[in-house]
């Protein structure tokens, strides 16, 4: 007589699906990522090195979970899994200062760079497995967010006044 698995501890989904949010069917990236806004303004309200370390917990978490999700459903980036969204978005605000424009620019190019995967987001997607193969696309695709929301606010601060604000370089 086969053994009935046993479910998967409530701790584990709720974390590896940012809270239900990768549970939305069609466009669980994109819950997952607006789940991360809230984190994110709480996070960078408490200065840059809060929102390292939180995103490091994220992160840490994060793998774990994503891991242990992965081999409870049997897929390796089971699409339900959104806290990797969570730890790029918050990558992506890195280098920029708390203002409602830079978590709404920062929202559109994480999910841009996260849905088109650049080199080497592609290669990380493809070559790293497990619970930290799930995470490092998304923290790859939010590097490339941070730089391009830098960028954006040294190239045209004139364009949106209050996008630059904040944390001075």
């Amino acid at each position: 007589m086969k053994k009935p698995r046993q479910r998967l501890p409530l701790a584990i989904t709720l974390i590896a699906t940012a809270l239900g949010a990768g549970l939305v069917p069609k466009v669980p990236g994109h819950c997952g990522t607006l789940m991360a806004v809230p984190l994110a303004w709480w996070l960078m309200g408490h200065g840059r090195v809060a929102l390292v370390l939180g995103t490091g917990v994220v992160t840490g978490v994060g793998t774990w979970a994503a891991g242990r999700y992965c081999a409870y459903t049997g897929k390796e980036d089971n699409q339900q899994i959104v806290i990797d969204e969570v730890a790029g978005y918050l990558v992506t605000l890195f280098l920029v200062p708390r203002t409602p424009m830079n978590l709404f620019l920062g929202f559109l190019l994480f999910r841009l760079f996260d849905v088109w995967k650049p080199w080497p987001v592609r290669l990380i997607d493809r070559q790293v497995h497990g619970g930290f193969g799930v995470m490092a696309d998304d923290l790859a695709a939010g590097v490339y967010g941070a730089l391009s929301l830098l960028l954006l606010t040294r190239l045209i601060p004139w364009a949106w006044p209050g996008l630059s604000a904040g944390w001075p370089f």
